[in-house]
């Protein structure tokens, strides 16, 4: 399913799987995991890249990863939308500022939290640190709403 209602972020993924072929990689649940020289994971189709083993939160970060692999089954060519948020969510200096400042973890964005908690359901074993596990609807809004604002302060001219 990934290689058609998947197929854009797969060749995606492909060029990025290409690009580290000299990486160690394996399949994990069905995807090609592939451990690049980053701290920080990233979901492509049937391609999820992720930190060496030697990293202590590596199987986390698989499994997080894992649930954006889930999400794009459900999503298909919707799945650019979460990918512009969690992109721009993990490398804006103005979202960084946020979470630091407001000591949020990075699942604290709703699409990351969505991630780790469908991770976990599909592995059955531990993502990274869910935000408001038992309560993510409201979390999600929450953070959604507080998101908009911060940004909107940080660029009033942008709207």
């Amino acid at each position: 399913m990934q290689c058609t209602w998947g197929l854009l972020q797969t060749l995606i993924g492909l060029g990025f799987f290409i690009a580290n072929r000299y990486r160690p990689y394996r399949m994990y649940r069905g995807c090609i995991d592939t451990q690049w020289n980053r701290c920080g994971g990233l979901s492509l189709g049937l391609f999820i890249f992720t930190p060496p083993d030697t990293q202590s939160n590596s199987d986390l970060i698989r499994v997080h990863e894992y649930g954006h692999a889930v999400q794009s089954l459900l999503l298909g060519p919707l799945m650019i939308f979460v990918g512009i948020i969690s992109v721009a969510w993990g490398n804006m200096p103005c979202f960084a500022k946020m979470r630091k400042e407001r000591n949020l973890p990075y699942t604290a964005c709703f699409v990351e939290a969505w991630a780790s908690r469908w991770g976990e359901l599909a592995t059955g074993e531990k993502a990274i640190y869910l935000f408001l596990r038992n309560i993510m609807i409201l979390g999600t809004i929450t953070v959604m709403l507080t998101t908009m604002m911060f940004w909107v302060k940080q660029n009033p001219l942008m709207l």
